[in-house]
C-alpha cells in the first residue's frame, strides 16, 4: 500500500532513498534547509570505492588521532573544546578502535560498497541519467617505504576478501599516467573501484524525482518534532506542520541533534572536508589518493578536484586556510608539475561529513519511535553506499527483508 513519506535531508542518502520508495510507489517529499546545491554530497572526491575496508575507527587511527590532534593541519585534527557529546564520542571511538572490531567491520563494508557499484550501474543505464562515471580504479601513492608496507597489508586485506587490487612500481606508475610526473616510490592499485562526478549525478537525480512527482522543500529547517506514544504525529518547520505516515532522518550531521528531540541519542560528530576544483587540464587520468597526507585527487568531467583532511570541530562552515594549504601543498608534493592559482585556492568548499564512534553507519528503525526510519553517520562513505543504503530504507519501510545485511547498523546500538 501506498505511503506518504517524508525525507528530512536532500544529501545524496536522501536522494536514493526517494528515488527507491518512487519505484515503489510512494508518495515522496523531501525537506532540506539549504537550497540543495552544495555540502558534502556536491562537494566529496566522488569514488565508489570497496578498497576502503577499513573502518576510520581502527587501532592505526588511534596512533595518528593522537600524533595529530593539535596540529591544525593534520589530515586530522580534533579541535579542543568544553562538549560532553564529543567526549561520549572520544570515549566509544576509542573503544571501537580493536583489531576486533576492524575484522568484523570489514565484509560489511564490502557488501555495501559493492552492491552500491552495481546500483549505481544500473541506474546509469536509464533513460533519464548521463552522469559521469568511470570505471579507472584507484591508486594509492607512497612516498614512504613505511607506507608501502603499509598499503601491502591492506592490498592482501581486499584480495582476500575478493578485490582487484596489487602493488606497483615506481615504473609502473609511468605506464599507467605517463603524461605527469608522480614522485612517489610506489602505489597500490584498486581496479575494483570507480569514480564519478557528484554534482551530475545530484543534478541528474533530482530532475528524475521532480519530474516523477517527488516534491522538493528548500531552504526549510526541521525545528522540532511532535511525538506521541512512540509515533512522529508531524514536524515543525518555520510554524508550519508537516504531516506523513512515515519518517526518514537522513539529515547528515545535523541528524543527531534532531534525533534528541525523539529520545534517541545518537553518537555522531560533523567531520569537516575541504576540496578545490582546478579547471585547467592537470593531465592526471586515474584517481589517487596521497597515502602520508591522506589527500584524494580525482579527474572529473571537465576539471580536477582536490579534496581531504577531517577536522571534528562541531557543526560550522568555517574555512581553516592552513588546512587547505596541506592539501595544496602535499598534492605539489606528489605531483610536482602542478599549481595553484590564487583563485583556485580561494575559490574551496567544505562539507560536514556525519562520523560515527565504530565508523559505521545508522540504517535501520529505532525502539523508540515506529515510524521513523534512520539512514545517517557514513562519514566519508556517503557517496559509496549511498544507492545502497537508499534501496535499503525503502525495503525497511515496505516491511521486506533488506538487500543488504543491516543489523550491526542498528541506531540503538550501544558502543
Amino acid at each position: 500500500m501506498a505511503k506518504e513519506v517524508v525525507i528530512i535531508g536532500g544529501g545524496i542518502i536522501g536522494l536514493c532513498s526517494a528515488y527507491y520508495m518512487l519505484e515503489k510507489g510512494h508518495k515522496v517529499t523531501i525537506i532540506d534547509k539549504s537550497d540543495m546545491t552544495s555540502g558534502t554530497s556536491y562537494i566529496n572526491s566522488g569514488y565508489l570505492s570497496p578498497s576502503h575496508l577499513i573502518p576510520l575507527s581502527s587501532p592505526g587511527a588511534i596512533k595518528n588521532g593522537l600524533k595529530w590532534m593539535l596540529n591544525s593541519s593534520s589530515p586530522l585534527y580534533i579541535k579542543p573544546r568544553l562538549n560532553l557529546d564529543l567526549y561520549k564520542w572520544l570515549f566509544a571511538f576509542v573503544k571501537s578502535s580493536t583489531t576486533k572490531h576492524v575484522n568484523k567491520s570489514i565484509p560489511l563494508i564490502k557488501e555495501v560498497t559493492l552492491f552500491s557499484q552495481k546500483l549505481y550501474d544500473e541506474i546509469k543505464k536509464k533513460d533519464n541519467f548521463n552522469f559521469h562515471y568511470e570505471k579507472k580504479g584507484l591508486l594509492m601513492l607512497c612516498k614512504t617505504q613505511k607506507y608501502i608496507d603499509e598499503e601491502s597489508r591492506v592490498v592482501d586485506i581486499a584480495k582476500e576478501n575478493g578485490l582487484i587490487a596489487k602493488m606497483i612500481t615506481k615504473e609502473d606508475l609511468k605506464i599507467l599516467e605517463p603524461n605527469i610526473e608522480i614522485d612517489a616510490v610506489g602505489a597500490s592499485y584498486y581496479n575494483c573501484d570507480s569514480h564519478t562526478t557528484p554534482n551530475e549525478f545530484m543534478c541528474n537525480m533530482k530532475n528524475y524525482l521532480i519530474k516523477n512527482g517527488v516534491k522538493l522543500i528548500k531552504n526549510t529547517e526541521v525545528t522540532d518534532v511532535n511525538i506521541k506514544n512512540g509515533v512522529i504525529k508531524n514536524l515543525v518547520s518555520n510554524d508550519n506542520k508537516i504531516y506523513a505516515d512515515q519518517f526518514v532522518l537522513a539529515a547528515g550531521s545535523w541528524s543527531s541533534l534532531l534525533s534528541k528531540k525523539l529520545g534517541v541519542k545518537l553518537l555522531l560528530q560533523p567531520g569537516k572536508g575541504y576540496s578545490l576544483n582546478v579547471n585547467r587540464k592537470t593531465n592526471i587520468s586515474i584517481p589517487a589518493i596521497l597515502a602520508e597526507a591522506k589527500v584524494a585527487i580525482t579527474p572529473m568531467n571537465g576539471f580536477t578536484r582536490f579534496a581531504g583532511t577531517m577536522e571534528i570541530s562541531g557543526i560550522n562552515h568555517k574555512i581553516n586556510k592552513s588546512r587547505v594549504r596541506a592539501i595544496t601543498q602535499a598534492s605539489k608534493k606528489y605531483y610536482p608539475q602542478l599549481d595553484f592559482t590564487n583563485d583556485e585556492f580561494t575559490n574551496v568548499k567544505c562539507g560536514l561529513r556525519p562520523v560515527t564512534p565504530d565508523g559505521l553507519p545508522y540504517i535501520g528503525r529505532s525502539s523508540k519511535c515506529k515510524n521513523l526510519i534512520f539512514a545517517t553517520g557514513h562519514a566519508m562513505m556517503g557517496w559509496g553506499m549511498g544507492t545502497a543504503t537508499g534501496l535499503a530504507v525503502s525495503e525497511i519501510l515496505d516491511n521486506k527483508k533488506t538487500s543488504i545485511n543491516i543489523d550491526h547498523y542498528r541506531p540503538d546500538r550501544k558502543f
